[in-house]
C-alpha cells in the first residue's frame, strides 16, 4: 500500500513520483510513453498496454470478521508506544491537543470505547479501507485526511500536520487496530447499522429529549459531565456528520442513552435527532464546497454550490 504521508495525487506529489510508489515500473512505462515510436506514438502506446495487461485483475471486495487486536501482539516496543499515545489522544483529544480542538467534544463521544464498539463507527479495519474516494470531497483521500476532516468538522477546530508526531500515533493507533485485516476489506460491525429513514418531528423529540437526553446534555444542550454538546457554541459544527438527521438517528437509536441503549424506537430516534439538528451550531467555512458532485445526501444540512448549480439547470 501506497505511504499515507504522500496523500494523493496532486496535493504531496507528482504523478509519476506517486505511481512509481504503488507500481513499481511504472515510470518506465511513462517515460517510453513520451517517445514517439516509429509511427510517432505506437511505441509508448504499446509499452502502456504491455504493462497494464501485467497487473493483476481486481479481486471482489473481502468482508471479515470483527476483532479488537490485542496489545501483546505489537512486540516492538517503540511501535506499541505510539499505539498507546494515538489511543490517549483520541479518548482525551480536547485536553491533548487544544490548540486542535474548538468545542467540548472528543473523539470517542462519537467512537466510542476508544472505537472498538462493534456498530459504533468503529476504527477497527478502517486503517486497511484507505485511501478511499469520499463523495463528499469528491476525491480519493488518505487515512490523514479523514481524521483532519474530524478535527475541523465534529471537533469544530484546525488540522493536524499530517507528518507531525501527534497525527502519527493516531494513525499507528487505528493501524494497530487493523492488524491483519487485507487492504481494502470491509469488517463486519463497521459503521452503523442501517436505519431506514423515517420522518421526525421536532415537537415530539423535545419531549423524548428532556426525559432521555437532558440528564446527560443538559436541557440546553450545552453538556454535562456525563455528556457532551449536542448544540450551541461547543458543539459539533454544521458540517459535521452528526448535523445530518439520519446519521444522528441511527446513533441515537443504537447507542443513547448509553446507560440503557436501544430503548429507543427508530421514530423516537429520528424525533430526537430532528430536535437536536434544528438548534443552532458552529458554521463551517467552506461547506459550499461539499460533494462537488452535485450528490449531496438527502439530509445534507446545507445546500452546497454544485446542487445549486445543478438544481438551477433542470429548472
Amino acid at each position: 500500500m501506497a505511504s499515507a504521508v504522500d496523500g494523493p495525487v496532486g496535493k504531496r506529489g507528482s504523478l509519476a513520483h506517486a505511481l512509481r510508489r504503488v507500481l513499481p515500473g511504472v515510470g518506465v512505462v511513462l517515460a517510453a510513453g513520451c517517445a514517439p515510436g516509429a509511427d510517432g506514438a505506437g511505441a509508448g502506446e504499446s509499452a502502456a498496454a504491455a504493462s497494464a495487461s501485467a497487473l493483476p485483475n481486481p479481486s471482489a471486495v473481502q468482508r471479515v470478521a470483527f476483532r479488537v487486536p490485542a496489545e501483546s501482539e505489537v512486540r516492538d516496543t517503540v511501535v506499541l508506544a505510539s499505539v498507546r499515545r494515538g489511543r490517549a489522544l483520541a479518548t482525551f483529544t480536547r485536553d491533548s491537543l487544544p490548540r486542535h480542538v474548538g468545542n467540548g467534544l472528543v473523539c470517542t463521544n462519537c467512537h466510542q470505547q476508544g472505537g472498538t464498539l462493534e456498530n459504533g463507527m468503529a476504527w477497527v479495519g478502517v486503517y486497511a479501507r484507505f485511501p478511499q474516494y469520499r463523495s463528499r470531497s469528491g476525491e480519493t483521500i488518505v487515512i490523514e485526511d479523514r481524521i483532519n476532516d474530524c478535527f475541523k468538522r465534529s471537533l469544530n477546530g484546525t488540522p493536524l500536520v499530517p507528518e507531525s508526531r501527534d497525527m502519527r500515533d493516531i494513525v499507528s493507533y487505528m493501524a494497530f487496530l487493523s492488524s491483519g485485516y487485507p487492504v481494502g476489506a470491509e469488517t463486519e460491525g463497521q459503521g452503523l447499522p442501517k436505519l431506514e429513514p423515517l420522518q421526525g418531528d421536532s415537537l415530539r423529540g423535545a419531549s423524548i429529549y428532556l426525559m432521555r437526553c437532558a440528564r446527560c446534555h443538559a436541557v440546553g444542550g450545552e453538556g454535562t459531565q456525563l455528556g457532551p454538546p449536542v448544540w450551541g457554541p461547543q458543539s459539533f459544527n454544521i458540517g459535521a456528520g452528526m448535523a445530518r438527521v439520519r446519521t444522528a438517528a441511527t446513533f441515537i437509536k443504537h447507542w443513547m442513552p448509553q446507560d440503557s441503549a436501544g430503548v429507543l424506537t427508530a421514530q423516537e430516534a429520528f424525533d430526537v435527532a430532528t430536535y437536536v439538528d434544528a438548534h443552532p451550531r458552529p458554521d463551517y467555512k467552506g461547506k459550499e464546497n461539499d460533494w462537488p458532485h452535485g450528490d449531496p445526501p438527502p439530509d445534507a444540512a446545507y445546500e452546497t454550490d454544485a446542487a445549486r448549480k445543478k438544481r438551477t439547470a433542470t429548472r
